[in-house]
């Protein structure tokens, strides 16, 4: 069983019998970059993002992107700009209790806080908050941010949790997201 020619009316090679289309493999190549080009390749960074971290990049002809936070590869980080405020809604844990908590400082804030463990952070001001404790009024001490262990507390924090092996670096994340998006 022969081969079919390449699609391409003035090249008569034959076609690559794995491609997904009747090309060649010049042709292929040909297209293959055209579509680097014009859509960027996903790939590993050089080097890990000095914004968020992160090793996933985008090339482009011009150079890489962080596919994280979109921050230019290369390009240095100024320490003179204030960082930008993210809000966070917090979920600590102390024994058998959960504190939810907001801020926009969290490390500064979790130093200051009496607990044994970072469970979640979710991006979220005072509003996010309220409706959290709203959401598990029945576990609420008193007027506290404190709630007691509950299934649907539970499942709540670790589906938040869940794919995340730090909290931190998803903050950082967050934080380098919201710079790039302010220019």
């Amino acid at each position: 069983m022969s081969t079919p020619d390449c699609l391409v009316p003035e090249c008569h090679e034959p076609s690559d019998p794995l491609a997904p289309v009747t090309l060649c493999v010049w042709h292929l190549a040909v297209s293959a970059d055209w579509a680097a080009s014009t859509e960027g390749v996903t790939d590993v960074l050089p080097s890990p993002c000095r914004l968020c971290g992160s090793r996933l990049g985008v090339r482009w002809p011009s150079g890489w992107l962080c596919a994280v936070c979109e921050w230019r590869h290369g390009e240095t980080v100024d320490d003179e700009l204030p960082p930008p405020r993210v809000d966070v809604v917090y979920y600590l844990r102390f024994e058998d209790r959960i504190k939810i908590g907001t801020t926009a400082s969290p490390r500064q804030r979790l130093s200051a806080i009496w607990h044994d463990e970072l469970l979640a952070l979710e991006p979220g001001d005072r509003s996010l908050e309220r409706r959290r404790h709203a959401l598990f009024a029945e576990e609420r001490f008193g007027r506290t941010e404190w709630f007691r262990r509950s299934p649907a507390l539970d499942a709540h924090v670790t589906g938040l949790a869940a794919g995340v092996d730090d909290p931190w670096a998803l903050y950082a994340r967050w934080t380098s997201a919201a710079i790039a998006r302010s220019g």
